[in-house]
């Protein structure tokens, strides 16, 4: 009989179960609640349920999966990838791809693929708008170093405001890799909230009239226009900031052989069946890093603030120039196109349409708001490698 008892002893002791304690209990409920929102509720659920899923994994006391001990030797440069491979579990192994910016950047190069940059060709003050909707990037920095983050890691949670999830996650991962968990489940999720957090802002910042503003038709892009587009785009923005390359190298090329014509079997698996590998990857990779002792802090709870902010700022910045654009052109430029500069794609361009279309049942803003909206895309690479620059 006590043979029994020690076996059952000896079970218990060895198992997760022994191990449990209020921080794992917090972490795996967070984690039911996100899987919650992605499932039911439908928040960026290709990306949410990965990561949820990776912070339900790593939290399990007992499970080896993820040793961040072993990234903090990473960083230090005590050991590298090979010691990982040895002597990580799964998902440090599937972390190196992260690590490495590999999956955003094969992220990217699924956008690239996807994207038509012809209303940015049609109409180029599309790029003022991308660039004026960054603004939420360097207000969220500037706060983040008043409230005590080193710079790289002011850097990292400015990145949110770009509204752009692989970006942020490259960024952090390469500047501030303590703070990604927080810093993509805060990214992903005001992303999916954009048709609640923009509409407020927009009708604040507009009047009925300037939403009314019905624009002209776009010019119809050549495909010459949009093959050299990509090859241009990607030797200025690379030469002007180097360490942009990964990312704006792998979007432009995935623009490229959407636009060739004579690609299609590698634009499809881009688009297709990469994109979807590197999402589960990226995903689980990510939430992996959202470990109980590291999560659970004031910094957290900071972070999902100032990402919000970042947010709202970029969106303020976007219509502000929108504003200005609409006086200058006596009226022919509707300022709510401005908010798609963040570079939720579609998304905030769908947002763009939906404001106008309140005020003006006739008014069809979609094509002109993408213009903005893939310019952001642009534009939150831009200032990603302009971070990078300064703080890497």
């Amino acid at each position: 009989m006590s043979t029994i008892l020690d076996v059952l002893q000896t079970i218990w002791l060895e198992s997760g179960f022994a191990s449990i304690g209020w921080k794992t209990i917090v972490m795996l409920v967070l984690a039911c609640v996100l899987l919650y929102l992605g499932i039911v509720k439908k928040y960026e659920p290709l990306l949410m349920i990965g990561i949820a899923f990776g912070m339900l994994l790593t939290n399990l006391p007992g499970a080896g999966l993820y040793h961040p001990e072993l990234w903090d030797q990473f960083i230090a440069g005590e050991i590298g990838y090979g010691t990982i491979m040895h002597e990580g579990g799964l998902l440090d192994i599937l972390y190196i791809g992260v690590k490495s910016g590999l999956y955003p950047s094969l992220i990217f190069l699924g956008v690239g693929a996807m994207t038509d940059f012809g209303p940015l060709i049609a109409n180029p003050k599309s790029l003022l708008l991308g660039s004026a909707a960054q603004l939420g990037v360097y207000c969220a920095f500037l706060l983040a170093i008043i409230l005590g983050f080193t710079g790289n890691q002011a850097a990292a949670i400015g990145i949110i405001g770009g509204a752009d999830g692989p970006t942020a996650i490259y960024l952090t991962s390469k500047l501030a890799p303590e703070l990604l968990g927080a810093i993509a489940i805060a990214a992903y999720s005001y992303m999916a909230l954009i048709p609640m957090i923009q509409p407020p802002i927009m009708r604040a910042l507009t009047t009925e009239e300037e939403r009314a503003i019905k624009m002209e038709q776009l010019r119809p892009v050549s495909k010459k226009e949009k093959i050299i587009f990509p090859i241009v785009v990607a030797a200025f923005v690379i030469l002007l900031l180097p360490s942009t390359a990964p990312l704006i190298g792998c979007l432009m090329l995935g623009n490229l052989w959407r636009e060739s014509g004579c690609a299609d079997r590698l634009s499809d698996t881009a688009q297709n069946a990469l994109m979807n590998i590197v999402t589960i990857f990226l995903g689980i990779s990510v939430g992996a890093t959202t470990v109980a002792d590291r999560f659970l802090n004031l910094q957290t709870i900071e972070i999902i603030v100032l990402g919000l902010l970042a947010f709202s700022f970029s969106t303020v910045g976007g219509l502000l120039l929108g504003k200005l654009l609409c006086k200058l052109t006596h009226g022919r430029i509707n300022p709510l196109i401005g908010s798609a500069g963040v570079s939720a794609v579609p998304m905030a361009a769908r947002v763009s349409q939906t404001e106008g279309q309140k005020a003006n049942p006739s008014n069809f803003l979609l094509m002109h708001a993408m213009g903005p909206n893939v310019a952001g895309v642009i534009g939150s690479a831009v200032a990603a490698g302009f971070l990078l620059a300064l703080f890497g």
